[in-house]
């Protein structure tokens, strides 16, 4: 990591709360808000008590300077929402806990349209009430928490990679890079083609050290294989451009909120090509700061015997 990223990460720190209380309208959508928390590693909790977060805080960790943060969701069946959110805030200042609340909501059309295509009754609808006049007593009642959030998301025309997008920018530590989780695996196209991959590349056509006796028992771990396969002429024609396509397609998985990348790189028995390859191509991801894990399906299936 370089320096200016190191500073970056420590003001990305600085700047994020410990504590997320997300509330809004019902059907705006805090379910999707949590799951982008948990995603980014904090402590989840559905439908908490307010009076209850500082308690829950403590109970976890959050003031223990282990770097852990606590995002949960409360809605209008926490009878007196608003004065309970007050308390719970000071309660948490008093504890030197920093925390931020993050209000959903949408127009009254689409969370209609919502509970229809769902066929969900809402929440707090009273025997014979219509979904559109509990939306409008629901929309009173929050309005005091809408005056005091930190940060306000209208999710009528937001996809949910955008809002995915949003509360990652604003909470996570982590760069955009990081948040993605790519994995990146050999595997031989004789023993089945992989059906989890997101991108798959077929280095067949590359040279094969399999027909030099003396490295047809090593694999792509091995320097020598490595080098013949990464150093021959074929390959650094094939490597610029799967780099410029890495570089090219990466960034738009990001913008969509993509959380897991898998990338397969196959060739005959995936013993020596697609290993050398897949090796290559992690550590380019990761000097591009993507968080990256590697694995060989078929290594050992490999004929390692002399």
């Amino acid at each position: 990591m370089q320096k200016g990223d190191a500073m970056d990460a420590a003001e990305r720190s600085e700047r994020i709360p410990d504590i997320v209380i997300i509330t809004g309208m019902s059907g705006s959508g805090r379910t999707q808000a949590m799951h982008v928390f948990e995603d980014m590693g904090y402590f989840c909790i559905d439908n908490l008590p307010p009076r209850l977060i500082a308690q829950l805080a403590e109970l976890v960790g959050i003031n223990t300077g282990v770097g852990r943060h606590l995002a949960v969701t409360c809605d209008l069946r926490s009878q007196g929402l608003f004065d309970e959110l007050l308390d719970a805030v000071a309660a948490l200042e008093e504890r030197e806990m920093s925390c931020d609340i993050v209000f959903l909501e949408a127009s009254d059309e689409v969370l209609i349209r919502r509970y229809s295509e769902n066929r969900r009754r809402h929440p707090i609808a009273k025997p014979g009430e219509t979904t559109a006049d509990a939306i409008q007593r629901e929309r009173l009642q929050l309005q005091g928490v809408r005056d005091r959030a930190d940060m306000i998301i209208d999710t009528s025309r937001l996809r949910t990679s955008a809002l995915r997008n949003k509360l990652r920018m604003a909470f996570s530590e982590l760069s955009d890079q990081q948040l993605m989780d790519v994995h990146v695996f050999s595997f031989g196209f004789k023993h089945g083609m992989p059906i989890e991959a997101d991108i798959m590349i077929d280095v067949r056509f590359l040279p094969n050290p399999f027909y030099d006796p003396e490295m047809r028992t090593m694999t792509g771990l091995d320097k020598k294989v490595s080098d013949f396969v990464l150093d021959h002429p074929k390959t650094q024609e094939f490597w610029k451009a799967w780099t410029q396509l890495l570089d090219t397609v990466m960034p738009g998985y990001i913008a969509e909120g993509k959380p897991q990348l898998s990338i397969a790189i196959g060739c005959t028995g995936g013993q020596h090509r697609s290993v050398a390859i897949a090796e290559a191509t992690a550590r380019y991801l990761e000097g591009a700061q993507y968080h990256v894990s590697i694995s060989h399906r078929d290594l050992s299936r490999a004929n390692t015997k002399a």
